[in-house]
């Protein structure tokens, strides 16, 4: 039998939370994370993209995000971010906003316009917190009034879950975070004790770690995101060094100039010691005039 595959594998999180047939799924792991937020469960949604085969990695700059619509018609849109890719707060923004503005056809009035949610789970640590589940809205800072409820970020950070976390006996949120941090097996029972749309992903994944068209698939897409890692984290350890070279250029030159600086000065006592006319100083100095001015003030 082959092993797990790690369903924090874009592609494989998309076919175990983003097709059809798991649409039961995806909504229980909405509740979790809603009602972990102190927010009401959903009853319904409905996918906006959901899993096909053009979401193969063939194209591989594809972002294989979920989106879904609650039955009041709000927007949410679930991604999963292996690694790192930086101005991780920059890049939520943008697609919470052309998820928000994607609404409106030409012509209709903002009042259409409805909530939308975007929920991040993280391979890596971003906030400078001890928090694994940061939920962000707009709201004024002294009063805390709400502006409008129709933003709401959520963060979910896998490394911030301690590695000896426990399974909550009665479920939650905490237990779908573990299956996607840890595949190993001998978690699982306990995990869905209580849990039955749990035990549907763990089946699922146990499926497609099994089919060999979605292994290679997947193994496509982890190559992908291996390779993009790497080249983000190479390009910003050349840019560190060459910003390291740049400042110690900068730094020889700026000792250069002092040395020039300080022969120019000597040249301009000994040549006021002299009696030479300023003009002719500056000319041979290379100082201004009102430098030497203040040199001679100085020196007298």
């Amino acid at each position: 039998m082959n092993e797990l595959l790690d369903p924090r594998n874009d592609f494989l999180f998309k076919r175990i939370f983003g097709s059809e047939e798991n649409r039961d799924v995806l909504l229980a792991f909405l509740n979790q994370t809603f009602i972990e937020a102190n927010s009401q469960p959903l009853t319904e949604i409905t996918l906006l993209n959901p899993y096909t085969e053009k979401d193969a990695p063939r194209d591989k700059q594809s972002i294989l995000d979920i989106r879904a619509k609650t039955a009041g018609g709000e927007l949410i849109n679930v991604e999963m971010q292996l690694f790192n890719k930086y101005d991780t707060e920059k890049r939520t923004m943008f697609y919470w906003s052309k998820l928000y503005s994607g609404q409106l056809q030409k012509g209709q009035p903002y009042n259409k316009l409805q909530k939308c949610v975007a929920i991040n789970i993280l391979n890596y640590a971003f906030l400078p917190n001890h928090q694994y589940h940061s939920v962000f809205h707009l709201r004024e800072d002294r009063t805390g009034i709400p502006l409008i409820d129709d933003i709401e970020l959520h963060f979910l950070e896998l490394p911030k879950l301690d590695d000896h976390a426990v399974p909550v006996v009665n479920g939650g949120l905490v237990n779908w975070l573990l299956f996607l941090k840890d595949v190993d097996k001998s978690n699982w029972e306990v995990l869905t004790m209580h849990d039955p749309m749990l035990k549907k992903a763990m089946t699922t994944l146990e499926f497609l770690s099994q089919d060999a068209e979605a292994r290679r698939l997947y193994e496509d897409r982890q190559k992908y995101l291996h390779d993009e890692a790497s080249m983000i984290e190479g390009a910003l350890a050349e840019g560190e060094k060459r910003g390291q070279a740049i400042g110690e250029a900068r730094g020889e030159a700026r000792g250069e100039a002092r040395g020039e600086k300080k022969k120019a000065v000597e040249m301009t006592l000994e040549l006021l010691k002299l009696g030479v006319e300023t003009s002719i100083i500056a000319k041979a100095s290379g100082l201004s005039e009102e430098e030497i001015k203040a040199l001679k003030n100085q020196n007298n």
